[in-house]
Formats: C-alpha cells, structure tokens, sequence
C-alpha cells in the first residue's frame, strides 16, 4: 500500500531512520551482551551478524517506504555500475588510506616509534597466497552492508536539509556511536581496545573524519554507493596489511581531520564538489 506524501515525508526524516537502525542493532548486540556470548562462537558471530545488517536493512525499509518507483530504482542502480565511475575516484579510493597511513607512520618513525608492522592478512599470504582472499571478503563484506543504509540511503536525506559538510559530520557521529555495544561483546575488536582506554576513545573520536571523504566521494561520483563500499572496503583492508602503532595510529586520525578540513576548504562545505562534478 502505497503512503500518503505527509506520512512519506515523515519517514524521510534522517533521525527516524537512526532511531530505527540503532534499535534493530543494539537489540542483538544486547542479547550478546545479556548472554555473555562472544563472537568467535558461531552463536555470538551470528548475532553479531544480526546486529551489523542494521543500517542495510533499515536502508532498504526506508528507501520502499518512502520513494516512489523511480526512487527506488535509482537505489540499486547507484549501488553497482563500476563503468558509471572516473578513473580518477578508482585511483582515489584504492590510493587515499594507504598513503594516509603510510604518513602516519612516517610521522611516528620520525618522532623515534617503529611506524607500523606487517598485518596477520599480509603475514599470511607469503605461506598461504590464498589466505588473502577470504580477509578480501570480510574487509569487503561489512562495507557493503552498512553502505546500503549509511550512505546508499541516509546520507541523501540529510543533505535535502543540511550541508555537505554538516550532514557528514551528523552521520560520523551516529556512525561512531552505532559501534559502543560493541566494546561490552565478547570477542569483538572493539572489545580488545577496552572501555574508557585511549584506544576506546580514539577509535570513537577517529570515526568522525572518515565521514568526510566518504561524503566527497560519494558526492563526487555521482552518488555512487558502489564507490563508498569500495572506499569503505580500502579503509578495512588496509588495517589487514598495515597495522599501525599506538602513536602511529594516533597521527593516523589526526590526518584524517586535516584531510578532512583541507577537502572542506577546497571543494566547498555546501557540496563538497565543484561545478563541473554536480552535472
């Protein structure tokens, strides 16, 4: 059944859609919580699962709700079509974090620290080349399911109200704060870092920046969603091959707000684009 223009309109509100997505995912994440379960059982990763396809799920649910057939079309048409896309956002998007990180490094070299080691994905491969195709897949697997929501259906509606700069800067911090149930799961990466660690507070604050580039592109592209999984997938994988120090890590994020801010003051915080892009 079809809604009508003011119940559509409501739906389409940006914090509707956070509502939803948060209360499908910490749901789960609660129960793995409450049970004490930890992911690296096959019980505590499936409800981990449940709890990570929030933001595609929700995504989805909105985008039928809320747009008409031509809408919806143009959802799954923006998630593939990799010829719609500039060779040079493929160069940004494979080239942008590892020479990101590999500055970070540099920096915490220079300041005297050993900068970043070999990651257990590119450890493995010299024994097992195999071994890189399944850390591929889970690097890539997480994007494609949180983009479908995040920027293949949100990020739109925050921009028919708000700015580039200002709806990305909205959805970093709901996308950072999405993550905290997380660090209480058993197993969990987030877990590792612990709770109220510098770790625990960099990885919340470290969150924000990446919603920037991610807007740049996207906006960039034609609003591509393809593109964003894609950058996602890098900003994954690379963690799998290169794993920075403490400090390294540290320089990391701080690189991510100068991106941030330098992307900002040369594309524009309105768009983020140039003229000739948005046509």
């Amino acid at each position: 059944m079809e809604l009508n223009e003011k119940t559509r309109a409501t739906l389409s509100t940006p914090w509707i859609y956070f509502a939803a997505t948060y209360a499908w995912t910490w749901l789960f994440w609660g129960v793995a919580i409450l049970l004490g379960v930890s992911m690296e059982t096959g019980t505590g990763f499936a409800i981990l699962l449940l709890g990570v396809v929030g933001p595609m799920l929700t995504g989805i649910g909105f985008t039928y709700l809320t747009r008409d057939q031509a809408g919806r079309r143009d959802y799954w048409q923006r998630v593939g079509g990799f010829r719609r896309i500039a060779a040079r956002w493929y160069l940004v998007i494979l080239l942008f974090v590892p020479i990101l990180n590999g500055l970070a490094a540099l920096l915490d070299v220079l300041a005297g620290g050993s900068g970043a080691t070999w990651g257990e994905a590119a450890l493995n491969l010299l024994p097992n080349p195999l071994s890189i195709i399944p850390s591929i897949l889970f690097a890539s697997l997480i994007p494609f399911i949180e983009e479908l929501g995040w920027r293949g259906y949100v990020l739109d509606r925050l921009q028919e109200r708000q700015n580039a700069l200002l709806s990305s800067l909205i959805l970093g911090v709901v996308w950072s704060l999405w993550h905290l149930p997380l660090f209480f799961v058993q197993g969990s990466y987030q877990a590792g870092l612990g709770v109220g660690t510098l770790a625990f507070w960099l990885f919340l604050v470290g969150v924000v920046p990446l919603s920037l580039p991610f807007t740049w592109i996207y906006n960039n592209t034609g609003r591509s969603t393809l593109t964003v999984i894609l950058f996602h997938s890098m900003v994954n994988f690379t963690g799998e091959l290169i794993a920075l120090t403490e400090r390294a890590d540290t320089f990391s994020i701080a690189l991510w707000f100068v991106a941030a801010i330098g992307i900002t003051a040369i594309w524009g915080a309105r768009t983020l684009t140039r003229e000739k892009e948005r046509r």
